[in-house]
């Protein structure tokens, strides 16, 4: 049967998965098969790592050229919130090799064939929701603390590292970040290599 055929006729499976426990064996089981999926195609991971920090780079770009100085960390920090996304492909990698198939650098970029490819696409809109959520957070906290937007770089750095009022930025706009960094990681940590081997919903990959 072709990807499309199983695709086209899959039924999404709605048995609640059964939760196993794991343990400190299983975790150092896992690191030695990641490094191993690591040590067999690095050049593979390098390339799909690389887009990460472009991405990131341009985000930078675009936020300094219309001088939103107060989100220029937030944008970096809160960039990895979607970075389970990013990271599909390399659970597809992954995936692959585990089963025998072949695992060419295009196959991490062939995961829409997947039969849960609608429930990724949902859960990497929910990961950005919540990106874009951080965003406008850390927007109100710079506001509620400064009150102001900052003439330069310059002053934006002194006021933020030398002052009362920027040391309090730093610690609520930490403690901010690390709820919602909590939260996808709630949600992404198992979700997203479940969808990628499962044909499940999104709710109960999340779940």
């Amino acid at each position: 049967m072709s990807d499309k055929q199983a695709i086209d006729f899959a039924e999404v499976d709605r048995t609640r998965p059964i939760i196993r426990t794991i343990y400190f064996s299983d975790l150092r089981e896992v690191l030695v098969k990641g490094y191993r999926d690591f040590d067999a195609l690095p050049t593979h991971y390098f390339m799909l790592c690389i887009i990460y920090p472009i991405i990131g780079l341009f985000l930078i770009t675009f936020t300094a050229g219309y001088d939103i100085l107060p989100l220029i960390f937030p944008i970096i920090a809160g960039f990895s919130l979607v970075g389970p996304v990013a990271a599909v492909g390399l659970y597809e990698i992954s995936r692959r090799r585990e089963e025998g198939l072949g695992f060419a650098i295009k196959h991490a970029y062939l995961v829409y064939k997947r039969p849960s490819f609608g429930a990724l696409i949902t859960l990497s809109i929910i990961m950005m929701v919540i990106y874009f959520a951080w965003l406008g957070a850390a927007l109100i906290i710079f506001d509620q603390i400064f009150g102001q937007a900052p003439t330069s770089i310059a002053t934006f750095l002194h006021d933020v590292f030398t002052t009362q009022a920027g040391w309090a930025l730093i610690i609520v706009g930490h403690a901010v970040g690390f709820l919602f960094a909590v939260v996808v990681l709630a949600l992404s940590v198992v979700s997203f290599p479940m969808l990628v081997d499962r044909n499940v919903n999104a709710t109960t990959a999340m779940a």
